[in-house]
């Protein structure tokens, strides 16, 4: 903090803390002789007059023992400028403090399942650290993958068996450490809105869905091999590798209705899945893409 905001600081603080104290004793002086008495100020509220009657001495000693609290709080801890105070307390160092505490304490329990493959927490005796990873996806995911892991709209559902990236636990390892970057490119402007159209009843019939125009797939299959095959693939089942999602599935990220799949054709869509790398240490990352392995792998 440079020297002028300091010294505004001390300056307002100090002079609050003292301008009271100075009303509170100037008041205090013209009472402290004063006999109770039934006259009142002439201020009435709601039927409620008010006694012209000396503050309470128990009251007063109240007031001036806020004073002395706020003073020796002063000294004591940060409140004056750059001044830190006789116990040099910070809320940095007591965050640091804690988080030393923590991983003191977990530490040893994280160590037991560092060499552990993600694979293993499906065994009955790795339980507790699958519950550890549970509750730090809770913490960490669930925001965007819900507390079921069943995903939202533009967020992946963890649960089932389809994966962008691929699902082995190796691979969600590495999706949680470094993240994900996903695109889906505009073809507006290069398609039309006729063109568009036609290309969504031709994403749409990759899954099977009926009551399709038949001429409008047939114009568009050209173009879905000429702009698509080098993401989805010749049969639209997609490419993990890009993260390509698969069309002939009828699972969709961003909605699977006719107006939605032409929206995405349309406008493109970008995804992106932050790394965590640099949040959480590789054993709790670990024990995350263990209990992520598990929601699709129950049966194992």
């Amino acid at each position: 903090m440079s020297p002028f905001w300091s010294a505004w600081i001390s300056i307002i603080t100090l002079g609050v803390i003292f301008g009271c104290t100075a009303l509170l004793l100037k008041t205090r002086k013209g009472e402290v002789f004063k006999d109770a008495t039934e006259e009142t100020t002439g201020h009435t509220f709601d039927g409620i007059e008010e006694l012209d009657n000396p503050l309470p001495s128990w009251w007063f000693q109240l007031f001036m023992g806020t004073v002395v609290f706020a003073l020796v709080y002063l000294v004591l801890y940060p409140g004056l400028g750059n001044f830190k105070g006789v116990l040099n307390w910070t809320s940095t160092n007591q965050w640091e403090e804690e988080i030393q505490h923590a991983n003191n304490v977990y530490a040893p329990v994280f160590a037991k399942y560092a060499a552990l493959p993600s694979e293993e927490l499906l065994k009955e005796e790795n339980r507790a650290g699958l519950l550890m990873g549970q509750r730090m996806f809770a913490n960490n995911c669930s925001v965007c993958h819900g507390t079921a892991a069943t995903g939202a709209y533009g967020f992946p559902n963890l649960a089932d068996k389809d994966w962008l990236y691929g699902g082995s636990a190796d691979t969600i390892k590495h999706t949680i450490t470094n993240g994900r970057t996903g695109s889906m490119p505009a073809w507006g402007s290069v398609l039309g809105e006729a063109g568009v159209r036609d290309m969504a009843s031709y994403v749409l019939s990759l899954s099977g869905t009926a009551d399709l125009d038949a001429e409008a797939i047939a114009r568009a299959k050209p173009q879905f091999q000429a702009l698509c095959i080098a993401c989805h693939g010749s049969d639209g089942t997609g490419t993990q590798a890009l993260g390509a999602p698969n069309l002939t599935d009828k699972i969709w990220l961003y909605g699977g209705s006719y107006e939605k799949i032409a929206h995405t054709i349309r406008t493109g869509r970008a995804g992106s899945m932050p790394a965590h790398k640099d949040l959480l240490s590789e054993n709790k990352i670990n024990l995350i893409a263990g209990y992520v392995y598990s929601l699709s792998n129950k049966d194992k």
